[in-house]
């Protein structure tokens, strides 16, 4: 079936940063662009922040950045993340969808990352695409990896740069069009409505993954559901 209206354009959306703990890391790079209907980039900003801290071996290992190089060629933090909360909160006012895969992460940073710098926060991001969550939800008994990587290459989506913003970015946006392809009648006709729905799935899906690693692994452990911001 063809893809959704919600898929025509999308604006996409992914940061590289200094660790995994949403509280504490800082931005290190990151992509905002805009996709058409095809998946061909139609806008692209791209950014390099120097985070203020020194950015660990095994985050550099991941996306290639090292303090040194972000001292020298990134612009002060602040005033880029002040840049990209302007960029989404345009895109977001134009009702573009943003495309974020495993957006709890990259929202939540950003929020953070806003309030430390003095910065107006975005707020409650809206309408956002996550096809992380949408994946689980479409085809929930598939066996393997929820990676961006193993989703690009389950959907047939190139991804050749992983862990640079702007190739991670544009995947997950161009796997979001993928899913309204393959499984349009099973999602909601509209990104507002998506959005929603996504709430619920997110919820859901924290859920079972709190009943299964409390009945596997760890009787104490909690899933946080929120979504797309914690």
């Amino acid at each position: 079936m063809n893809a959704l209206s919600w898929s025509a354009t999308l604006a996409v959306f992914d940061l590289e940063t200094t660790g995994i703990d949403v509280e504490t890391s800082r931005i290190v790079t990151a992509n905002v662009s805009v996709i058409d209907a095809d998946g061909a980039v139609q806008e692209r900003s791209d950014w390099l922040l120097d985070p203020g801290v020194e950015i660990p071996s095994g985050a550099t290992a991941v996306h290639g950045i090292t303090t040194e190089r972000a001292q020298a060629d990134g612009m002060p933090a602040a005033e880029g993340v002040g840049q990209i909360v302007e960029r989404i909160r345009t895109l977001l006012a134009q009702n573009v969808p943003v495309v974020v895969y495993n957006a709890p992460y990259d929202f939540t940073i950003l929020n953070r990352e806003a309030v430390r710098h003095g910065l107006i926060v975005l707020g409650a991001p809206s309408p956002v695409i996550d096809p992380l969550v949408i994946d689980k939800a479409v085809d929930r008994y598939r066996k393997g990896k929820r990676t961006l990587e193993a989703a690009a290459a389950f959907y047939g989506v190139p991804l050749d740069d992983a862990h640079d913003a702007g190739a991670d970015a544009i995947a997950a946006g161009r796997v979001a069009q993928a899913i309204a392809r393959e499984h349009g009648a099973a999602l909601p006709a509209t990104a507002e409505e998506l959005h929603e729905q996504q709430i619920t799935w997110a919820a859901e899906q924290a859920a079972s993954f709190q009943q299964y690693m409390r009945a596997n692994r760890d009787p104490g452990f909690t899933a946080d559901g929120s979504w797309p911001q914690r």
